[in-house]
């Protein structure tokens, strides 16, 4: 089991998320806490309209919160409201994104897909397409950089997209149904490797997902139910088979 470093990169205290008012409100998240240290990888888990991908936009600063707090890498960034006002810079500085569809932009090959991340956090062209080069190396994709993606396999794009996340080092990896569209054999290799980036990049990741088949590839399992957030002690998590 990755083990965490004792740092806390995500710290969620009484986040309250609602839709609407009166007869027609609704309670996304009912006082949340939630707190995740460097090293580890957690899942949520929850029905649909349980309030996963809700919580997963709270922590991506996508939307407001109701109420609470929320502390980022060690910055306290919403209390009762945003407390930094570029929120763009906030995600491109602290959080990479993953999504079950790798939403690869179709007219850039796989390595600029990765350098356009920098590009956008003002690296110079050749530092960003160097960067994007050493990370596809690392993910074992960088033979396929000059390919376009429709000529990736799906789990080369997977691996591009990971690649894209990880770009500016964030502390912080939110993933949308990472393993969904993919196989078990290579569900497991995707999970595998964002364990060991968990581990090596000293960062966190935060997964919503149904696939039962990688649960034991977690360190924490959280549901979600009706807005609130239990931890599941029932499944053994964290020790692959």
């Amino acid at each position: 089991m990755a083990q965490g470093k004792g740092e806390v990169i995500v710290d969620l205290k009484g986040v309250s998320k609602h839709y609407g008012e009166g007869e027609t409100r609704v309670d996304a998240l009912r006082a949340l806490d939630l707190s995740v240290q460097a090293g580890e990888v957690v899942a949520l888990l929850g029905p649909s309209g349980s309030g996963k991908t809700t919580l997963l936009n709270v922590i991506g600063c996508i939307i407001d919160p109701s109420a609470g707090q929320v502390a980022l890498d060690g910055e306290m960034v919403f209390d009762g409201r945003w407390l930094r006002r570029d929120l763009r810079r906030l995600r491109l500085d602290k959080i990479g994104f993953i999504f079950q569809a790798h939403n690869l932009l179709p007219f850039l090959t796989a390595l600029d897909n990765v350098a356009l991340v920098l590009h956008l956090a003002g690296r110079s062209r050749a530092d960003a397409q160097a960067r994007a080069q050493e990370l596809l190396d690392y993910l074992e994709v960088g033979h396929r950089a000059r390919a376009m993606p429709a000529l990736l396999s799906g789990g080369e794009a997977q691996r591009v997209a990971i690649a894209r996340a990880l770009a500016n080092s964030p502390r912080i990896i939110l993933a949308d149904e990472p393993t969904a569209a993919l196989d078990s054999k290579r569900a497991g290799i995707v999970m595998d490797l964002l364990r060991k980036l968990a581990s090596e990049q000293d960062a966190c990741i935060i997964a919503v997902t149904h696939d039962e088949k990688i649960f034991d590839r977690f360190d924490k399992l959280f549901h979600l139910r009706d807005g609130r957030l239990e931890q599941d002690d029932t499944i053994q998590a964290g020790d692959p088979q």
